[in-house]
């Protein structure tokens, strides 16, 4: 039987609120000394939220929290630093002009000139126990991001953290940094840390933790052993039903061009390459995923293609069903419709970019030109007949059709804007990250309307984030590498380590 003793964490009853919202109701969660666990649920499920608090980012409203068996009371990340508590979260808190070790020391307490060969001595050190590839003088500013995460844990390490929480760490990271970075977390664990990883990604769960505790809409559901849990029981715990994980992905069928793209260079407003001379041809009747690291030009191509942006080198040309090429190199989005090139564009700043926050559901669906045809919506006579489908058919919660957009939740707001894009009958459409923010259920509801699209006859050209689904749900894979095309690949013969390779500029 388990003694107090050998909990690193002890959560009980732990509430936070804001506002009317709930965020956490009466939690009970409990770390064990020298383990790795996972924290599992949907986005709004208060994983980080919970967290923070154990960070000192937060306060509870109730509850109480035990370090090591004694009830503290954590004010600030200071109190947490003290306790032993160390969080990395997903976006770093480092400064670019700095070096490594000079961000790993900075805020620390001490007298006098600091010396910083025994600050590298000790970074050494503790890369070389750990498994860690980190060189102390490098500057944040030239680091990937997985060096920069690398950073982070060697800075709460340095300050004599034993109680590690990582906020979505393998977000950004390719398979082989992944990888990496659970071999590290299993060597600290040899060493006696302990160990929560906040994440969604259920396959990465199975892989590294020992024991999942899952919450769903701010409560505690439980907490299962990882060696007795699978893809399918996780899911239902998070979600509160069986749900269907499959993606109904079809053979292409007759497969026509649509959008070519050659040579094709942008810059960004600094004048940093976002796009360097890449070429490749999409097909109607396919689904083209496109994957790389964060920022490394999915952004810049879909958004060339809709006359988002200029072009510094290159040309872009649409084949359309009937009629003949047209070249979109310097046409304004206005151009291009004028053009009737049907080019649907889910874009990856939703309010900023997609929708008018203060427009209602009815008003944002007039902001598109339909046409008649497609089988999603069964009535497109008006544009509020149209958004009450778009409700219906995604499950929007919303009060009703007349509710300003801003006054949605961020899910219900993508869902809103995915929705109204496909409901434009595209021969071309273009999603980026459709389903960041949305529940699984949702997400596979998504997943399953590109998937119809395709099978209309549509090209759709789909940025996304997770390897595991872009596999199952593409055709043909796009891979950037620093604004570089460094492979075409045929997603069902493809594994996530050679994309990852693709990803880092190597060979797949």
């Amino acid at each position: 039987m388990n003694t107090v003793e050998e909990y690193a964490i002890d959560l009980s009853g732990v509430t936070k609120r804001f506002g009317e919202v709930v965020a956490n109701d009466h939690v009970d969660l409990k770390l064990k000394k020298g383990e790795i666990l996972s924290i599992l649920g949907e986005n709004g499920s208060g994983k980080t939220t919970l967290m923070n608090m154990l960070s000192g980012i937060y306060f509870p409203d109730e509850g109480t929290i035990k370090i090591n068996g004694k009830e503290v009371v954590i004010h600030s990340p200071k109190d947490a630093f003290e306790l032993g508590i160390g969080m990395i979260h997903q976006h770093f808190k480092l400064v670019n002009v700095l070096t490594a070790a000079e961000n790993i020391i900075l805020g620390l307490a001490g007298s006098g000139r600091l010396n910083m060969e025994e600050v590298r001595g000790k970074i050494l050190e503790l890369t070389g126990k750990y498994g860690f590839e980190l060189d102390p003088d490098q500057k944040i500013y030239s680091m990937s991001v997985s060096q920069k995460q690398t950073v982070e844990i060697v800075k709460v390490l340095y300050r004599g953290a034993d109680i590690f929480i990582l906020d979505e760490p393998t977000a950004v990271l390719t398979p082989q940094e992944t990888d990496r970075l659970f071999e590290v977390l299993r060597n600290m664990q040899k060493a006696g840390k302990s160990i929560i990883i906040i994440t969604h990604k259920l396959n990465e769960v199975l892989a590294i933790s020992d024991r999942v505790s899952v919450l769903r809409k701010g409560k505690y559901i439980g907490t299962v052993d990882t060696k007795d849990a699978t893809v399918e029981s996780l899911t239902e715990m998070m979600v509160g039903e069986k749900v269907s994980l499959d993606i109904k992905r079809s053979e292409p069928k007759d497969p026509h061009l649509r959008i070519k793209m050659q040579h094709v260079s942008v810059r960004n407003k600094e004048g940093v390459v976002k796009l360097n001379d890449v070429s490749f041809e999409a097909f109607s009747g396919e689904i083209l995923g496109i994957a790389g690291i964060a920022g490394s030009g999915q952004k810049e191509l879909v958004e060339a293609i809709a006359g988002l942006q200029t072009l510094e080198n290159g040309d872009i040309f649409y084949e359309p069903p009937e009629g003949k090429e047209e070249n979109l190199s310097g046409k304004t989005p206005d151009e291009i419709r004028r053009l009737d090139i049907r080019l649907a564009f889910v874009p990856e700043d939703r309010l900023g970019m997609g929708l008018v926050g203060s427009m209602d559901l009815t008003d944002n669906m007039m902001l598109r030109s339909y046409k008649n045809g497609g089988r999603f919506f069964a009535d497109r006579k008006t544009p509020k007949a149209l958004a009450e489908d778009v409700v219906r058919k995604l499950d929007v919660v919303t009060p009703g059709v007349g509710t300003p957009v801003r006054r949605l939740s961020g899910g219900n707001v993508q869902k809103v804007l995915v929705g109204r894009e496909i409901a434009s009958s595209p021969t071309v459409l273009m999603v980026a990250y459709p389903v960041r923010g949305l529940d699984i259920n949702s997400s596979y509801t998504i997943y399953n309307l590109l998937n119809e699209q395709k099978e209309e006859g549509v090209a759709v050209i789909c940025v996304g984030e997770d390897l595991d689904v872009l596999i199952d749900l593409c055709d043909r894979i796009l891979v950037l590498s620093g604004g570089k095309l460094t492979g075409i690949v045929d997603a069902r013969n493809v594994t996530k380590e050679e994309i990852g390779m693709l990803m880092i500029g190597g060979k797949g």
